[in-house]
């Protein structure tokens, strides 16, 4: 049975609802099943936990304790994933790290406690180290528990494995699976074959994170999973894995060894729709029940104060999180185009500057005279000096960026604006297209302008505020949304454009600000808005020079 296929059929036909991200990355996972590229889906590695799970573990809880634990099919699809692909010349785990991201009350301790078992016992790893973490001891302990109780109902397991001071222990190839805290002593020095991270949006920081992926370098075929509910802290390092979990979905980073599963609401209205619940909740009406849902929610409608905490816990919903501009969907456009086809063109120029931290991003924004549809193209800056330590620390492909293209780097520990400068000057004489202003954002250096100038370019200041951004700003998402702007695919705009949250004012006045964590950077948006503030303020002009 290919638990992967039959998931997606059921996704594909309505039996199973589930968000826009869940379904996206299935697909995805049929695609390289059926067009098996550097790795193929082994059948029988893919069940062979499954098989082990339902065979050997039981249930230590409730009603059903004593009996057999038998997943659900969304479990076994996620579980077939990740040990399913293997390299087609190695035939080792093509996935090292996770991220199920589900509503709580859908089995995920009970799936979290059988996979450790199969990590420990059947994996095939002499000597293996699993552990379980979290922020505090008591939590991590909840997973460690429900495994060794999984043991204590089941004979054979029993036979075979040994419960010490601070573990539980497979003598047979003397493995191990214990509970670790984010204050640990022990955290130094693992050699970790298996880690789960449970809740991991109530781990403050990145240390535990780093110090657990660092502890299975050694290791063949390590595996990191992290299953969490949402939270309400920010800017920690859920945030970061989440963020990087949607760019790997969207296509924006490529990362083969890394498994996003993410059961969500699409949007967070849908929490009074009992249609769309079982989108954050795919054990909804086995696992979880569903009038104790109903009850939660009729009460949140009741009571504005819980609220928060039932689209936190129950539907996946950041709350804290500011309102995105735009969907991913309405972002999303995959029309490329060909420079060449703008030599001998007009353009308007726009650009986002930084020093060290921010992206530094230019824009050229062309139109086609006829169709009136617009073209964009760009170029971003990073430091040098510390290029390896964001592309390492921030978990965003800049390296890739850079092989493409996409960005160049400033010699030094800030950005060249002369850099910049060269590339419009290469913009103007080598693809001969020619801006005829050039939008810059109002903190950007005198001296660089003053140099722009020099070189023939018109400079327009673009006052960063809502009375110059808002109009443009509206005109520009309803262009993205009518798929009225090409980019030419450009992953780096695109992400730039996903990071991006509008701040509203009482007269329904918008500027964009940050939607994500400090990382999530929005310098290709702002510098394409400072070209379309551009265009709002000169398109009659425009229009008649490009004609």
């Amino acid at each position: 049975m290919n638990y992967i296929e039959e998931y997606y059929k059921g996704i594909k036909s309505g039996k199973y609802i589930v968000s826009k991200r869940v379904e996206k990355q299935y697909k995805k996972l049929i695609h390289d099943i059926k067009h098996p590229d550097k790795y193929i889906f082994d059948k029988d590695k893919a069940n062979r936990p499954i098989e082990f799970i339902e065979r050997f573990c039981k249930h230590s809880k409730g009603e059903w304790a004593g009996k057999p634990v038998l997943l659900e099919l969304f479990q076994k699809a996620f579980i077939s994933a990740l040990f399913g692909f293997v390299d087609k010349d190695t035939g080792l785990r093509r996935y090292r790290e996770a991220m199920f991201y589900v509503a709580r009350k859908n089995g995920k301790t009970v799936m979290l406690s059988a996979i450790a078992l199969y990590m420990l016992i059947a994996d095939g790893e002499a000597g293996a180290e699993v552990y379980s973490c979290a922020s505090k001891k008591d939590q991590a302990k909840i997973c460690f528990d429900e495994t060794l109780n999984m043991v204590k109902q089941s004979p054979y397991l029993s036979k075979h494995l040994k419960k010490r001071k601070t573990d539980l222990y497979f003598p047979a190839t003397m493995s191990k699976f214990q509970a670790l805290g984010k204050n640990s002593d022990t955290l130094d020095g693992l050699n970790s074959h298996c880690v789960i991270i449970d809740e991991l949006h109530s781990i403050k920081d990145r240390n535990l994170y780093e110090v657990m992926k660092q502890s299975q370098s050694a290791r063949r075929e390590p595996l990191l999973i992290m299953i969490t509910t949402a939270g309400t802290l920010r800017e920690n390092i859920f945030d970061d894995i989440y963020e990087y979990a949607c760019n790997v979905v969207d296509g924006n980073f490529p990362d083969d060894t890394f498994l996003p599963i993410l059961y969500e609401l699409d949007k967070k209205e849908e929490w009074t729709n009992p249609k769309c619940w079982i989108k954050s909740n795919p054990g909804l009406g086995s696992i979880k029940k569903v009038n104790d849902l109903e009850i939660k929610v009729d009460r949140a409608k009741n009571n504005p104060k819980d609220v928060s905490g039932i689209l936190t816990k129950d539907f996946n919903i950041r709350c804290t999180v500011s309102t995105a501009w735009l969907t991913f969907d309405a972002i999303n456009n995959e029309e490329i185009f060909d420079i060449s086809k703008f030599h001998n063109c007009y353009a308007i120029g726009g650009a986002d500057l930084s020093i060290t931290t921010d992206l530094t991003a230019a824009t050229l924004l062309m139109m086609d005279a006829e169709t009136q549809k617009r073209y964009v193209t760009q170029m971003y800056w990073l430091p040098k000096e510390s290029f390896n330590e964001r592309v390492q620390h921030d978990k965003i492909p800049y390296d890739k960026w850079l092989q493409r293209g996409l960005l160049r780097l400033c010699e030094g520990n800030s950005i060249d604006y002369r850099d910049v400068t060269a590339w419009f000057l290469e913009m103007l004489n080598d693809k001969e297209i020619t801006p005829l202003w050039i939008y810059y954002d109002s903190y950007s250096a005198k001296y660089w302008v003053e140099e722009m100038k020099n070189n023939g370019f018109k400079m327009e200041r673009c006052i960063q505020g809502v009375k110059t951004l808002s109009l443009p700003m509206q005109m520009m998402g309803a262009d993205l949304q009518a798929k009225k702007i090409n980019y030419n695919n450009s992953p780096m705009l695109k992400w730039c454009l996903t990071n991006t949250g509008i701040e509203t004012d009482r007269n329904g006045n918008i500027v964009p600000i940050k939607n994500q964590a400090a990382k999530m950077r929005i310098d290709g948006m702002a510098s394409m808005l400072d070209a379309y503030t551009g265009l709002f303020e000169h398109y009659e002009e425009f229009l008649r020079a490009i004609e």
